[in-house]
């Protein structure tokens, strides 16, 4: 049984250096925008820190920046332009298998003469959603996998915040301030979702293992309270996250294995005249492949048997603005 196994391992780990070619650069694009406006802005000067030679690159006139062969690894990004302070993103995560894009937006920069203007730093944490003025965070999708004990998942993520506790490790139930997990509003693009679990029960908003997959995120807000008007239905907290889009300019594919499970996903252009993207993911339990070779992972007759998958269009259109379709299950 362990040469089978070994087998296996082999041919998977085979399949995965093969199905795409090693590099060790990669892309980082975005656009760069005002805070405040949300207005474009070109000729805005970016440049990556401590990277020889020097990586550095410019917006053209609709705000989008592109830079290449980016050494992988964690990296500091500047950008800098005329009239405004200077932004610094930093701990940007580089890998082989996606090209990074990012969102960044610059601060006006007032001088005036005789006088002197004290002002706070960016804050990296500040939620998405304008109408959340207190007791909310935006929740980085990098955080969610860095942090210890997470398991990549945005629930066990922020049960790390100040005033938020889980109920025991074996669920993923958040529990605001004392308040029922029952409580929590979760939306996913604006839309209510229910429960985003495998082996949820009736009436909860937790389970032992989620559907949510890290891959397929952007950042998101996480409220505990002051809730806007637009989450009505909310009592304990409200989890607001967002899905990102597929790469719209190159076909990009996914395939690795961890505690959530066998996963394969792939994203490209559906046309790139229209910058249309699709993204698709699918995962399938890892202990529940590994019991059915005979072999013990400790979990004795409670195998997790599961599966999942997510999928995502987006289409810009000329006249209506941006048409997408999203959908989760499991």
């Amino acid at each position: 049984m362990k040469k089978i196994l070994s087998s296996v391992l082999l041919f998977t780990i085979s399949f995965i250096a093969h199905s795409q070619t090693l590099v060790f650069t990669q892309t980082i694009k975005g656009t760069v925008t005002d805070e405040q406006s949300g207005s474009i802005l070109g000729n805005v000067s970016l440049v990556i820190d401590a990277v020889s030679p020097s990586i550095a690159g410019m917006t053209d006139a609709n705000g989008n920046f592109k830079l290449r062969k980016v050494p992988i690894g964690r990296q500091t990004i500047r950008a800098s332009f005329v009239g405004y302070e200077e932004a610094v993103i930093s701990n940007v995560e580089v890998t082989s298998s996606h090209e990074v894009v990012l969102e960044i937006h610059l601060k006006e920069k007032i001088k005036k003469l005789d006088e002197v203007i004290v002002t706070a730093g960016k804050q990296k944490y500040k939620a998405i959603n304008e109408a959340a003025i207190v007791s909310a965070r935006q929740l980085s999708v990098d955080e969610a996998v860095r942090y210890s004990g997470t398991r990549n998942d945005p629930s066990r993520m922020a049960q790390n915040f100040a005033g938020v506790s889980g109920s025991n490790d074996a669920r993923n139930d958040i529990i605001i301030r004392g308040n029922s997990p029952s409580g929590v509003l979760w939306r996913m693009d604006g839309i209510d979702i229910p429960n985003p679990n495998h082996f949820s029960t009736l009436g909860s908003t937790g389970g032992p293992v989620t559907i949510l997959n890290t891959n397929t995120l952007r950042n998101s807000d996480f409220l505990t309270s002051a809730f806007p008007a637009q989450y009505g239905n909310a009592l304990a907290g409200v989890f607001d996250l967002r899905m990102r889009n597929g790469n719209n300019e190159k076909y990009e594919y996914l395939a690795q294995m961890g505690f959530n499970g066998f996963e394969f996903g792939a994203e490209g252009p559906i046309s790139k005249a229209n910058k249309s993207s699709f993204l698709v993911d699918y995962r399938y339990s890892m202990i529940s492949t590994i019991q059915s070779l005979g072999l013990s992972v400790g979990t004795g007759s409670a195998t997790p048997y599961y599966q999942d998958g997510t999928f995502k269009i987006n289409i810009p259109t000329k006249k209506a603005g941006v048409f997408s379709v999203f959908g989760l299950g499991g």
